[in-house]
């Protein structure tokens, strides 16, 4: 005869380590763990989703300034040679194609570079043409060597400058849409500005206003 199940059911290490077991979760209790999940993320998604735009704007903003700095450099070597195939692009007839094919023409960027740099979320070149890239996410302005300064050179597709300071943002205009938009100047300064930043009253915001290029690509 043995009395060791015995023992073992009044050990109360035994029991102790038989109540301590976890428990397996029950279905109402995973539902409740769901829907708080669901509620958190809820609450959260429109803070991760603005930070995500403005992460965007962010480069597109160092892409304006990439191009500013190429055509500044091809705007000072036409001052220095006298070669007029060279300048802002007010100085080139005042068109998209004379802008782009000598900044690449020229050694400023490469084709893949100026490929990348006009690009925008939503918004890729479909030709590896700099000229007729097909598509951008850059509006280009016809800024020309006697400029002002705070003349808008860049400002992304969803905006358009304008003297009265443009028009509001459309919620499917690309590439953000009304979520703000980004402008770069002459001087060599750029600004993300919010949806609301548009009209007469923010035009010493925004920047002086000049045509648009002939030949601007669509997005």
């Amino acid at each position: 005869m043995t009395f060791a199940p015995l023992y073992d059911e009044l050990n109360p290490v035994n029991h102790f380590m038989k109540s301590k077991q976890p428990s397996a979760f029950t279905l109402i209790e995973l539902l409740v763990v769901i829907s708080i999940i669901g509620i958190l993320a809820a609450l959260a998604l429109p803070a991760i989703t603005s930070a995500l735009v403005k992460g965007q704007m962010t480069q597109t903003l160092s892409n304006s300034k990439q191009l500013h700095l190429a055509t500044t450099q091809m705007s000072l070597d036409s001052t220095t040679t006298g070669d007029t195939n060279l300048g802002w692009p007010g100085d080139l007839g005042g068109t998209w194609s004379g802008w782009a094919t000598n900044l690449v023409g020229g050694g400023y960027l490469s084709t893949n570079d100026f490929k990348k740099l006009i690009s925008a979320p939503g918004v890729v070149p479909t030709a590896d043409t700099p000229a007729t890239p097909g598509k951008s996410g850059l509006i280009l302005y016809t800024v020309a060597e006697n400029s002002e300064g705070s003349t808008v050179f860049l400002s992304t597709a969803n905006f358009t400058n304008t003297t009265t300071g443009g028009a509001p943002l459309a919620a499917t205009a690309k590439p953000y849409g009304n979520k703000g938009f980004v402008v770069f100047r002459k001087a060599g300064d750029g600004v993300i500005l919010q949806p609301r930043q548009v009209g007469s009253t923010y035009t010493n915001i925004i920047g002086l206003a000049t045509n648009v290029v002939t030949g601007q690509p669509g997005t």
